[in-house]
């Protein structure tokens, strides 16, 4: 015999209860439990009444592009559409190609591709992914009675990969809105509908499998990864939520075969609907700029900082003459926060100053010294300019060294510059500080990259000029209890800032 829940259970010794307030209590905590229960195990009957709706808004991206004529290979015979014959003669006719041999000239050929949109206003407004509509020559959208408009370009933004094209209908198109994607969880149903392989109108159904993925991308990357198939085919079409509401843009697919295995990614509509409105209004996005270039903090720099943790974004440099300059911000602040707004790691930067208006005078805590410090910053426009991430470069092979001071407890040897250092590891005329002429395969120094011609500019946010200065710093280190010691590295120009441990010498 099957045993009762223990929700149930504990519902029918609602009689034994003595007294009606006692059952009163009894029977809201029973209905709380049964609630609970069944909320938990909540889910979809189905997906059909949704996709219903929304496929109608949901359209095809056919593009044409001119090609080329290719003269470095022979006239293939013509073969029917499809046909396995025409694969094998290209393969042959290009392996057994004569080298320099040319062929007559032959037309151009037109190439075509396909993904997918959705519209989202009725006047005619589709969102696509840039990639689906670049260098394209005719965009056709396809709706889903199978009604082919021509389209054209509103604008389009290559770091989000995010379009916005128009076609025009004798009346008002289907549409659906965004949603709000940061209220999506993982585990949460999400639908994905698009033209996979060029099918048309397929519906998908998966879960939000990951949030805020970097799959190095754009310097924005955000993507929402989901297990919902997607494939060639779908990239620009929509994610939606159960409300019907968009909540992200599908783009890309992890696929060593190229079709699904179960991992997309797609674009959250909280980073794409001010692209989108900015596409709308000006034809292109419109950022804010701050002006520093950024880098990650690590444990020792964060150590060698007097952070807690590793938090925020290091400054490693500051534009002449840009919003950060004018603010009073400094090469090795870190950017706690920004207009409100928590900096967890130096990625989350770049993307909260974008999407902050133009003009708008904000709030910038920074760590500087050892304490917190609060300016006010008056954000730019982000021309061709971008905040970059600085990173080390691997070590290369050290020359001989010259003569100088050897610092056991970086492994380092150092010296000030000299015309001779100069011209041998073409330093610019005005560097200055401290030159290193051989690093210690073993050192610390090695692991993090720095090689002969590096220039030590700082030393623990203080400016060296020669090996002493350097030492005398690395004393005040060790006796403050630090483990670390930050340098700020001039590399040809090349600003960046590394953390060594002071575990020798």
């Amino acid at each position: 015999m099957s045993r009762p829940r223990p929700g149930l259970l504990g519902c029918r010794r609602l009689r034994d209860a003595q007294s009606w307030s006692l059952r009163l209590l009894v029977l809201l905590a029973c209905l709380a439990l049964l609630g609970g229960e069944a909320s938990a195990k909540a889910g979809p009957d189905g997906f059909s009444e949704l996709a219903e709706k929304l496929l109608p808004a949901v359209v095809n991206v056919s593009t044409t592009q001119t090609l080329k004529a290719d003269r470095q290979r022979p006239e293939m015979p013509q073969f029917p559409p499809g046909s396995p014959f025409e694969e094998f003669f290209k393969d042959f006719l290009d392996r057994n190609l004569p080298h320099g041999q040319q062929r007559p000239d032959v037309a151009p050929r037109k190439a075509t591709s396909l993904g997918s949109g959705f519209i989202i206003d009725p006047s005619g407004l589709v969102v696509t992914n840039n990639h689906v509509i670049a260098d394209a020559d005719e965009i056709t959208v396809i709706l889903h009675d199978n009604t082919s408009l021509k389209a054209e370009v509103v604008g389009k933004d290559i770091k989000t990969d995010l379009a916005l094209l128009r076609v025009k209908a004798d009346h008002p198109l289907p549409a659906v809105g965004f949603g709000d994607s940061d209220k999506m969880k993982i585990g949460d149903w999400v639908l994905a509908i698009g033209n996979p392989f060029g099918l048309g109108g397929t519906v998908t159904a998966g879960i939000v499998s990951a949030r805020a993925r970097d799959i190095q991308q754009g310097p924005y990357d955000d993507f929402i990864q989901t297990d919902a198939a997607i494939n060639r085919g779908n990239s620009g079409g929509p994610m939606f939520n159960m409300n019907g509401e968009v909540v992200g843009i599908n783009t890309a697919i992890f696929s060593p075969s190229g079709g699904s295995i179960g991992i997309g990614f797609a674009i959250p509509s909280d980073l794409a609907k001010p692209v989108i409105a900015q596409l709308k209004e000006f034809g292109h996005a419109r950022r804010g700029w701050l002006g520093v270039r950024i880098q990650s903090v690590t444990d020792e720099i964060a150590e060698s900082l007097g952070l807690d943790k590793p938090h925020g974004a290091l400054v490693a440099t500051v534009s002449d003459k840009g919003p950060a300059q004018a603010a009073g911000i400094q090469p090795g602040d870190v950017v706690l926060s920004f207009d409100g707004k928590d900096i967890p790691d130096m990625k989350h930067l770049p993307r909260v100053v974008a999407e902050t208006p133009i003009d708008k005078t904000v709030k910038v805590t920074i760590w500087r010294k050892r304490q917190q410090q609060t300016l006010e910053v008056k954000v730019g426009e982000l021309q061709d300019e971008e905040e970059k991430t600085a990173s080390l470069s691997s070590g290369q092979q050290a020359p001989h060294p010259d003569a100088g001071t050897t610092v056991k407890a970086l492994g380092l040897t150092l010296s000030s510059v000299t015309p001779d250092l100069k011209q041998k590891f073409s330093l610019a005329d005005d560097a200055d500080g401290v030159v290193v002429v051989d690093v210690a395969s073993n050192s610390a120094a090695a692991e993090k990259g720095l090689k002969p011609g590096d220039v030590i500019v700082e030393a623990a946010q203080q400016e060296v000029k020669t090996p002493a200065d350097v030492t005398a710093r690395i004393k005040d280190a060790k006796a403050s209890g630090r483990k670390s010691i930050l340098l700020l590295i001039d590399r040809a120009g090349d600003l960046r800032f590394v953390a060594l441990r002071l575990d020798q010498g």
